[in-house]
């Protein structure tokens, strides 16, 4: 992995005695190390992998009248001009994300990690508060004690500043993301809060409107139905090598691609559709997987199945409100075998 890194340290967030939060502080950076090499790549390759990452900025929601939060990113922007250090600029934040931690119940603390590195010549910042993971190590003298270690499987409080990009445009509505929190808004928000970041690219909303975009755009060419499929599926293949490695959608780019298959013009029909789209913008891949399948759950049914066999292994029938499919999977051919031969000996 072409990853370098630049200065990285860690920051832990305890419970005083007095039962609030506060930050102890790190006063110098990590060593350089394979360990920290393992640390922060492993970091790096779990945070890209992640699925339904947000996007946004420095600053506050449009239209909000609330006066911004501006103590990190200023604290950031001090280390870039070289008015502040690395070390100084973490113990700031380190601080900051102590004094909003202060204001939750559910706060139970960690690990901040902050680590600058360069990865495929640009410039990140990444940002996560690790929780520590008790475990059962064995010593050289063979005894058992107890440790602990950093649990990177539960990445939730994390985000990344694309330092190249913020500095090369401050007008991006994308250069900061963030993993969106499963736990509820108060969880998923106060690492937001504490860094000053607003969403400001509805990654969601942008694939929907691609998809209804293709949708249309292929509905109007005269192609047959494995061509407009065939079409899907190069979408759906180029967005999936974008998330792949990382990176966003780029219309112009989709576009070519849809040349090859012979599909012109593409990135000029968006622009005169009532789309909205941005002209790069992260990729969604659970949204777009409705490309290449149909899925649903309800009433303890599921269903799913490849979109190209609809209308031919898969009938649907919109007045009755059925689906019929013609050629059942195998396992689930034996699974009612099975059941139906268990009913008939009762």
């Amino acid at each position: 992995m072409s990853l370098k890194i630049d200065q990285a340290i860690l920051h832990a967030v305890i419970r005083a005695d007095d039962g609030q939060l506060q930050c102890k502080l790190r006063p110098q950076p990590l060593s350089h190390s394979n360990a920290l090499d393992d640390l922060v790549g492993e970091l790096h390759r779990l945070y890209t992998a992640k699925a339904g990452k947000g996007y946004g900025h420095f600053g506050v929601p449009e239209g909000s009248d609330a006066e911004p939060n501006d103590a990190f990113r200023e604290a950031l922007t001090a280390w870039r001009t070289g008015n502040k250090g690395f070390v100084e600029f973490s113990a700031e934040a380190g601080q900051l994300l102590g004094q909003e931690l202060a204001k939750y119940d559910f706060a139970t603390g960690g690990y901040l990690l902050m680590a600058a590195y360069n990865h495929v010549a640009s410039d990140y910042l990444f940002v996560a508060l690790l929780s520590p993971k008790p475990s059962v190590s064995v010593s050289d003298e063979m005894e058992v004690q107890g440790s602990e270690h950093l649990d990177l499987s539960n990445l939730q409080l994390a985000a990344r500043v694309d330092l190249t990009e913020w500095q090369a445009d401050p007008t991006s509505k994308k250069y900061l993301t963030f993993v969106k929190g499963r736990a509820g808004r108060k969880v998923a928000d106060f690492f937001l809060d504490f860094m000053g970041c607003v969403e400001g690219v509805n990654a969601k909303a942008q694939n929907q409107q691609l998809m209804k975009a293709v949708e249309d755009f292929v509905s109007e060419t005269e192609l047959d139905k494995g061509e407009r499929q065939q079409a899907r599926e190069a979408v759906f293949d180029y967005c999936k090598s974008q998330v792949a490695v990382g990176e966003p959608i780029q219309l112009k780019d989709l576009s070519d691609e849809l040349a090859d298959q012979g599909l012109d013009a593409f990135y000029q029909f968006t622009s005169t559709g009532s789309y909205e789209l941005e002209d790069t913008f992260p990729a969604d891949q659970s949204t777009l997987r409705q490309l290449k399948k149909f899925s649903g759950t309800g009433g303890g049914v599921s269903v799913s199945f490849d979109s190209q066999h609809l209308g031919e292994r898969v009938q649907w029938d919109p007045v009755r409100d059925t689906l019929t499919i013609h050629g059942v999977p195998p396992n689930l051919l034996d699974q009612l075998k099975r059941r139906l031969a268990n009913d008939e000996q009762d």
